[in-house]
């Protein structure tokens, strides 16, 4: 088994399954949580239908990360923050540059 597995990301290995342990993450790939909420929120504004799609595919995403073992359901949630948070900052930056600067 990888090192990774064992790392502070991710719960130890005597939390998950003797039988997912194979199947376990190489890494604790904290990405895939916060880009798919970005993704989302990215997309729900846009085209509310695409959205909502969007968004059960990152639950998807948010539980088989929990599930496998990679990560805690704080990492989970912290990620999805993340995402939802760097969305809120993109969109909302380019009004408060321009107040700034007009």
């Amino acid at each position: 088994m990888p090192s990774s597995c064992t790392s502070a990301a991710a719960p130890p290995p005597a939390w998950v399954p003797l039988k997912d342990l194979q199947d376990r993450p190489d890494s604790s790939s904290f990405p895939s949580g916060h880009t798919a909420a970005a993704f989302t929120g990215a997309v729900a504004p846009v085209w509310p239908a695409a959205g909502a799609v969007c968004g059960v595919w990152a639950v998807m995403v948010a539980a088989e990360r929990v599930h496998s073992g990679a990560h805690y359901p704080s990492d989970v949630a912290a990620g999805g923050v993340l995402g939802l948070g760097a969305v809120a900052l993109v969109r909302t930056a380019p009004h408060l540059l321009r107040r700034r600067v007009l």
